[in-house]
């Protein structure tokens, strides 16, 4: 089996900043890390290998320090690195970006799944797998959390706000995960240090067969009116009693009224 993975590094979500003048994100400087999401569906990838046999690819888009990311991905088990690395891919919006990794998937070939992060920490909007799937015609399933693999066909625990569902699919397939899936590997030392061996194959627009008005910013229809950081400020609550037990009874009956506890 053949599974691909496309993931994303992201800012670090604590040092998160948004340039006043052209509302995008502030990446020089930041640190930066793999989408938490995508750790879980490398992770997923992975068992999957590890259990059917089989081979994974891991592909993201970004500048060339995302190399960094890809390493990590190679240290944790995947087979094969690609990055997509051009000024003209920049400023893309999801579905730019969608079309952009859709192409290089074309590209790629035989494949029989392909698997996102649920979302990414810097949009937050979970558009870009099912925009994928649309593009490259594929069954999807979003919010999976678990997968059981039957020869050509899926069964996949898909999370819902009150429960789950058990969805059947047919490959080749795509799927969103969550972090319920599984809990991301920790590549070992010696790992770590062979991922440093491996080629890394990256790809520019003129490596691809696409229509160069759909990638990057110009390709992109999204348009941000105003972005800014909100101004976070922690409230104080004073609870005064007669005495600590008082007190404490309070604060309970006022975490209770708010279904806190």
């Amino acid at each position: 089996m053949h599974i691909i993975v496309c993931i994303k590094q992201v800012p670090d979500a604590k040092d998160l900043k948004i340039d006043p003048v052209t509302v995008n994100l502030i990446r020089e400087g930041v640190p930066a890390v793999i989408n938490p999401d995508d750790k879980h569906a490398i992770e997923a990838a992975i068992t999957i290998k590890e259990e059917s046999g089989g081979k994974v690819t891991v592909l993201t888009m970004g500048p060339p320090q995302a190399v960094e990311a890809l390493r990590e991905c190679l240290a944790m088990g995947a087979d094969e690195a690609i990055l997509l690395s051009d000024r003209a891919f920049s400023g893309a919006d999801t579905w730019a970006t969608s079309y952009t990794l859709g192409c290089a998937i074309q590209k790629i070939g035989q494949f029989d799944l392909i698997l996102c992060g649920r979302q990414a920490t810097d949009g937050n909007t979970a558009q870009v797998g099912p925009q994928l799937a649309e593009m490259l015609e594929l069954p999807q399933v979003t919010y999976a959390q678990g997968i059981e693999v039957n020869g050509k066909t899926l069964k996949i625990k898909k999370a819902l706000e009150d429960g789950y569902e058990i969805v059947e699919t047919a490959l080749p397939a795509l799927l969103t995960i969550t972090k319920d899936m599984n809990i991301p590997r920790i590549p070992a030392i010696d790992a770590i240090m062979d991922s440093f061996q491996k080629d890394i194959i990256t790809w520019t627009v003129n490596d691809l067969t696409l229509d160069k008005t759909k990638i990057g910013l110009k390709g992109s229809p999204t348009r941000i009116r105003k972005a800014y950081t909100p101004n976070m400020k922690r409230g104080q609550v004073e609870i005064l009693g007669k005495s600590i037990d008082e007190a404490v009874q309070t604060l309970i009956e006022r975490l209770s009224a708010k279904e806190l506890i």
